[in-house]
C-alpha cells in the first residue's frame, strides 16, 4: 500500500506543517485606562446579576487602586480591580467575558495581581466571593487562597441576599 503524499510530503508531514502554522492567540496583561470602560461595562453586564455601575469603575481610576485587563489580539477578555490599603490588597472585582471563560484568563489575571502585590511588598490579598460561585471559589483555592470567614447577606441576589465567602492569601516575603 502506497503512502499518501501531498506535494512530495507525506500526509502526516503536511498535516503537521499546517498545524504548526496556526498560531495561538496572544494574551497580554495591561493596565486598564478610562477609555476601556465601554468594553469593561460590556463584560460586567454579562458577568453579574448585580453589576457595578460605570461610576464605580470611574472611582477606581485613582491612587490606591490597580486595574488590569487581559487582551487577546486586541479584544478585552477580562479584567481585575484591586485596592491597596497599607500592606493589604483587596481583590474587588475579577470578571472574564463569557466567550473567553475556561481558557485561563481568570487564572492569568489572578497570578498577575499576586505577582504585583508581592513585588510591591504587600502582606496579603483578601477577597469576597458568593457562596454559590463554585467556579471562582475553586480557582482561588487552587491558587492558594484559604477561606477565613463569611460575610452574612453581603451580595444582593434575586431572592434577597447571599452570603460571601471571605478568602485570603498570605504573601511570602
Amino acid at each position: 500500500m502506497a503512502k499518501a503524499e501531498i506535494g512530495g510530503q507525506s500526509m502526516m508531514q503536511a498535516i503537521g506543517d499546517s498545524c504548526s502554522a496556526v498560531s495561538e492567540p496572544e494574551l497580554e496583561i495591561r493596565p486598564l485606562e478610562s477609555g476601556d470602560l465601554p468594553e469593561v461595562m460590556n463584560i460586567e453586564l454579562q458577568g453579574y446579576s448585580h453589576p457595578w455601575t460605570e461610576g464605580i469603575f470611574q472611582d477606581c481610576f485613582k491612587p490606591g487602586y490597580r486595574l488590569w485587563g487581559v487582551d487577546e489580539d486586541g479584544v478585552l477578555a477580562g479584567y481585575a480591580v484591586v485596592s491597596y490599603v497599607l500592606d493589604e490588597v483587596h481583590l474587588l472585582n475579577l470578571c472574564v467575558h463569557p466567550g473567553f471563560r475556561g481558557r485561563g484568563v481568570g487564572r492569568l489575571l489572578l497570578r498577575h495581581l499576586v505577582k504585583e502585590a508581592s513585588r510591591e511588598d504587600m502582606n496579603q490579598i483578601i477577597l469576597e466571593v458568593r457562596l454559590s460561585n463554585n467556579i471562582a471559589s475553586k480557582l482561588y483555592r487552587s491558587e492558594g487562597f484559604e477561606e477565613i470567614g463569611r460575610r452574612r447577606r453581603y451580595y444582593p441576589a434575586a431572592s434577597g441576599w447571599e452570603d460571601a465567602r471571605v478568602m485570603a492569601l498570605l504573601l511570602q516575603p
